[in-house]
């Protein structure tokens, strides 16, 4: 799943993520956002993104992912609440706050008529700042666009098209970007490649946050994860706490003949049988003490009850996310 990809965007004066400021870079306050249609996007998130972090947000359609992404971003005002972005007010000091943030959106929207070298030139110059090919010249070859600079945006496959937007993202320096299901119609080996891609621009210090309906995007990605429902902040946490604190682990039992029933002496193990008897199933903490499968093989045994093949499997972030949403975890 890992692919060494060149990433020449250079680290100037930023330094590695080990030596940056523990303070957060985006600091989300008490954050409401309230249509005119009476319709509740967002109800009092708080939220810390540290700098140089892979911030994974997750949540179902309509959860308010977009909409948060936008009032940080400054495209939508919020009803309640403060969001700072290294320090800058999105509201009252928009253009600074703005200027440290590179957005690449879901939509595919972008002047099919220009080439990519000029639309990403004019992007950097929407955020006053002076013309630098030799940064632009960068970003592209970065983002293994440099032979398609002349070429205009409409003559580009989808997964360019998303490459483009992530270099017009990119053409002011920020330190902050926002990827908005940024690999959504792009085939495995292009997301995989813009995995890796992501994966550089953090170690050259750029904090990120994902947005994205692929969960093994996230579990392969991130650092931390939020999960987002009815415009609620429902968990943050460290991506290996969370899968430590609530993954499941199951082991798979298949039986050489059908069992009508469990038997008593195995009635404290929650086992669970299928509807042909042919399988049995132990789900248990899967950093807790391991000594109670072995009982559990033990007891089965003395039950006569005998299996000609067993596996184990553990939950996934899906699972997790999955019972989350729902409210079952």
């Amino acid at each position: 799943m890992r692919r060494d990809v060149a990433c020449q965007i250079e680290a100037d004066s930023l330094g590695s993520p080990a030596q940056m400021s523990a303070s957060p870079i985006i600091s989300v306050q008490h954050l409401s956002k309230t249509y005119k249609s009476g319709f509740s996007a967002l109800r009092d998130v708080n939220l810390d993104i540290r700098q140089g972090e892979i911030f994974a947000l997750l949540g179902p359609n309509g959860a308010g992912k977009t909409t948060l992404i936008n009032i940080i971003c400054g495209i939508v005002n919020p009803t309640e609440g403060t969001v700072l972005a290294e320090g800058h007010d999105v509201v009252k000091d928009f253009r600074a706050a703005r200027a440290k943030i590179g957005l690449v959106p879901q939509e595919l929207s972008t002047d099919m008529f220009e080439t990519v070298f000029a639309t990403v030139t004019f992007s950097r110059g929407l955020f006053g700042k002076p013309r630098n090919p030799a940064h632009i010249e960068k970003v592209l070859r970065s983002l293994s666009l440099w032979d398609k600079r002349n070429d205009k945006i409409m003559t580009l496959s989808g997964g360019m098209k998303r490459r483009v937007l992530i270099a017009k993202a990119l053409s002011h320096e920020p330190l902050i970007l926002f990827l908005d299901e940024p690999t959504a119609g792009v085939d495995v080996t292009l997301r995989r490649d813009m995995w890796a891609m992501v994966r550089e621009l953090r170690k050259t210090g750029v904090t990120i946050i994902l947005t994205t309906h692929y969960i093994e995007e996230a579990e392969q990605m991130a650092d931390r994860i939020g999960i987002i429902r009815k415009g609620e902040i429902i968990l943050v946490e460290e991506k290996a706490a969370l899968m430590s604190k609530l993954g499941k682990k199951q082991l798979i039992l298949e039986l050489e003949s059908p069992l009508d029933a469990i038997p008593e002496a195995l009635a404290n193990y929650a086992l669970e049988r299928s509807p042909d008897g042919l399988r049995l199933t132990f789900t248990f903490d899967a950093h807790g003490d391991k000594a109670h499968v072995a009982r559990l093989l033990r007891q089965l045994d003395d039950a006569g009850v005998r299996f000609k093949d067993l596996k184990t499997e553990e939950s996934s972030l899906e699972d997790i996310f999955v019972n989350l949403v729902k409210g079952d975890a």
